[in-house]
């Protein structure tokens, strides 16, 4: 029985490399294709782990000068030295990444190209002067910049995150398009580290605006009072120009504009696809893939996972798609029951800089009640806990929701320090489907997990009532 081909494309990538360790020891062929130089994945080279470099940077000088205890005038941030050591950072991660597909290129049943693949037909690639003909094909091929279909945008000089994490050098202003995750993390970035003068467009009242108003009506409140940001909110760009100076205009549909040297574009992300695939059955789009299989509903040997999805383009879910993806090729070649993979809706975004995260773990109250659960919540300021003033850290808030017949802690969001290493507990929480009765009121004083102690235990007093 010859055993089963299961190409990969995009293989450095964490989705992709996931898939592959999933399928290596079994007995299948194995093609792994990448073109990246050097590669290693969008994540580690220009995403999670170089923003986070850069954003520390940032954090460090913010904390130095807004404690009113500490005097004198607050360092500058050396650019130079930040890309520099991020560089030498994420090269380092992304080392090991290469290491780890080019081991298992050296299994018999393994190939490695270091090459771009483009489809040829249903599960056939090119890939540089050859042909691979397999029975199953992973696409796991990231994304790309959403660069908006504007009059204009073509004509003007715009940054996107790449370019930020690699600049040393920044002009005294500039605006941005796009407020969601890579916006909230990096518009800090500049005004803090880069000491620029920003304008931001916002097309809601605020960010965050699927959460409780208290999430983004604070993180609107911190970058215009600590980081001196203009927001701009309930607008839409219509047009981009050039101004005689060098700079950008940008025309909003309230009949006003916003003005600086600069243009970032933090708009999204798209999927990205091999070349050919319009040559194949495959029609990429809304709904194409099943989210719960990875299966793409055009081709039931076709698996695409990641970014490539359209869908959860976050690195966790990427790793836990890769592997339930190779565990669904094995399945469905042998004839099995595909599992379904249906995560914990679990999201850290590093706003102000990081000092100020944002953490969202589970349901909302808006969407449990639709997924039909009576709900009670609790909430609690950290400008109201001691241990947060302490820390000099007193801004933002937690919320709980719990399900109001049984008491299963049904979801969590924090935007206050130390949210992203709660995230952590919150997950274990969930996932347990803990009651929030029986949740021990134990956090070490004193530490900021104390917060959760107080959301846990106005909770509960709520369901003993």
């Amino acid at each position: 029985m010859t055993r089963p081909h299961v190409a990969i494309v995009g293989a450095y990538g964490s989705a992709g490399v996931a898939a592959a360790e999933e399928l290596v020891d079994e007995d299948v062929e194995l093609t792994l294709v990448d073109d990246g130089e050097p590669g290693g994945g969008l994540c580690i080279l220009r995403g999670c782990m170089p923003s986070k470099e850069v954003l520390s940077a940032g954090a460090h000088r913010y904390q130095a000068r807004h404690d009113h205890r500490l005097v004198g005038d607050a360092p500058d941030v050396d650019l130079e030295a930040v890309v520099e050591t991020k560089d030498d950072h994420v090269l380092g991660f992304a080392e090991h990444r290469r290491a780890a597909v080019e081991e298992m290129a050296e299994r018999e049943n393994v190939t490695f190209h270091h090459d771009t693949a483009q489809f040829v037909d249903d599960r056939t690639l090119r890939v540089g002067g050859e042909t691979v003909e397999a029975d199953y094909v992973v696409v796991a091929t990231g994304s790309d910049l959403n660069v908006p279909d504007l009059p204009g945008v073509d004509d003007v000089d715009w940054m996107g995150s790449r370019d930020v994490l690699d600049a040393t050098e920044f002009p005294d202003s500039g605006v941005v398009m796009g407020f969601g995750y890579v916006g909230v993390e990096l518009v800090p970035y500049l005004s803090e580290a880069a000491d620029m003068d920003l304008t931001v467009i916002e097309h809601d009242d605020r960010p965050l605006d699927e959460y409780h108003p208290a999430f983004g009506e604070e993180l609107l409140d911190q970058y215009r009072e600590e980081f001196g940001v203009d927001i701009r909110t309930e607008v839409y760009e219509e047009e981009v120009e050039a101004t005689e100076d060098g700079g950008v205009r940008v025309h909003l549909d309230d009949g006003s504009t916003a003005e600086g040297d600069q243009l970032f574009l933090f708009t999204g992300r798209t999927p990205a696809y091999p070349a050919g695939v319009d040559r194949t059955s495959l029609e990429p789009g809304p709904d194409w893939v099943d989210a719960a299989t990875m299966q793409s509903r055009d081709d039931d040997r076709v698996f695409v996972v990641g970014d490539a999805m359209g869908d959860r383009m976050l690195l966790h879910n990427a790793k836990e798609e890769g592997y339930a993806a190779g565990r669904n090729i094995l399945a469905a070649e042998h004839g099995g029951t595909l599992e379904t993979y249906d995560p914990l809706p679990h999201k850290v975004m590093f706003s102000g800089l990081g000092v100020f995260p944002f953490a969202s773990l589970g349901l909302t109250a808006a969407e449990a009640r639709e997924a039909g659960h009576d709900v009670v919540t609790s909430q609690r300021d950290a400008s109201s806990d001691g241990v947060f003033k302490t820390k000099d850290a007193a801004r933002g808030a937690a919320r709980l929701v719990v399900d109001a017949d049984d008491g299963t802690v049904l979801g969590y969001h924090g935007l206050h320090y130390h949210a992203d290493v709660m995230a952590k507990t919150m997950q274990v929480v969930l996932e347990a489907e803990m009651d929030v009765r029986e949740i021990p009121d134990r956090a070490y004083h004193p530490t900021t997990p104390e917060i959760l102690d107080g959301l846990f235990g106005d909770a509960a007093d709520e369901l003993w009532q």
